[in-house]
């Protein structure tokens, strides 16, 4: 399949949600030279955008007419909110957007009823949750995921180009909620799997700083690998996903892996571990706390190691 030939600025696009990662997103679209108009509740962070490019909406009724709308939201229901609320984009019948591309991580239930009323009002609907936050998207390493009908993932292929590193067309449907899942799921296993070796090299004798740079070197480092070392080295916990985030991903993909009777015996062992940091109450925190889990069971206690260490998003390292 080949993606449709596009010109920058060609296409009207509003934006419903102006957060980190909404924000971010909306100001590289307009940033690369489209027609970006954002609305938010709280109206500043919309305002904010302004500087990069963006027009401002006063209501989500300035974006039905555009010719595709992004949503960026919190959850299941704001997405139901903004769509079929009070004044929601898909409430005037005479007015309504060519395409919703939903860019929220939301279940897959939620999405399949949102692609029902738009199916109901002739309006094409593609799911594409993202893999990334905020700093993510500004180092141009976002990636999406994408479902729907094939024909709309043509039209908006080029605009989802500009998010990031691009997106991958996955089929019909929600099978991107599905592949969001998977994803995290991986997510859990290998920041588990981090902590263990981790510790055990600690415990060993190694600082953490050494053992993950040698790590990040070989052939098993990874762009993920090297953006969760500084969180590992100076126990920073600041939240990016929390563990109970993580666990709910989890139970769903436990939940789709008996429906297609798929065994998953290292996600059940992750899994684990991951509900254990939710039983110890730290639920507020980044699920790197997995290494702190694991250091306690090993009788190992850790501290803040000062050394300046590379994400890989920054390039160069981070204090």
């Amino acid at each position: 399949m080949s993606v449709s030939e596009h010109t920058p600025g060609s296409v009207r696009i509003g934006w419903i949600g102006a957060g980190r990662m909404g924000a971010a997103m909306a100001g590289r679209l307009a940033a690369a030279g489209e027609d970006v108009t954002v609305w938010n509740r709280t109206r500043s962070k919309a305002e904010a955008l302004a500087e990069v490019g963006c027009r401002v909406a006063d209501t989500i009724a300035d974006l039905r007419d555009h010719d595709v709308v992004f949503t960026m939201v919190s959850g299941p229901a704001d997405l139901a909110q903004v769509l079929t609320g009070d004044d929601g984009l898909l409430t005037d019948p005479d007015h309504l957007p060519g395409a919703v591309v939903d860019c929220s991580t939301v279940d897959t239930e939620t999405s399949a009823a949102m692609r029902a009323v738009c199916t109901q009002r002739g309006v094409d609907f593609l799911s594409a949750p993202v893999s990334g936050n905020g700093k993510v998207v500004r180092a141009g390493l976002l990636t999406l995921v994408v479902s729907g009908p094939e024909e709309t993932w043509l039209k908006v292929a080029p605009l989802l180009d500009h998010l990031g590193q691009g997106a991958t067309y996955v089929g019909e449907g929600d099978a991107a909620r599905l592949a969001k899942i998977c994803h995290n799921v991986m997510l859990g296993v290998v920041t588990q799997c981090l902590a263990e070796i981790t510790v055990l090299a600690e415990k060993g004798g190694m600082s953490r700083a050494a053992f993950l740079d040698f790590l990040n070197k070989s052939v098993m480092g990874s762009t993920f690998t090297r953006y969760k070392s500084p969180a590992f080295v100076h126990l920073d916990y600041s939240p990016t996903f929390t563990p109970l985030l993580l666990r709910k991903d989890f139970d769903l993909a436990f939940v789709a892996a008996h429906d297609l009777d798929v065994p998953m015996p290292v996600a059940a062992a992750a899994a684990a571990a991951v509900q254990a940091t939710v039983s110890s109450g730290r639920v507020d925190e980044d699920f790197a706390i997995l290494l702190d889990l694991e250091a306690h069971n090993a009788g190992l206690e850790l501290k803040p190691e000062e050394v300046e260490v590379d994400d890989g998003l920054s390039g160069g390292g981070t204090s």
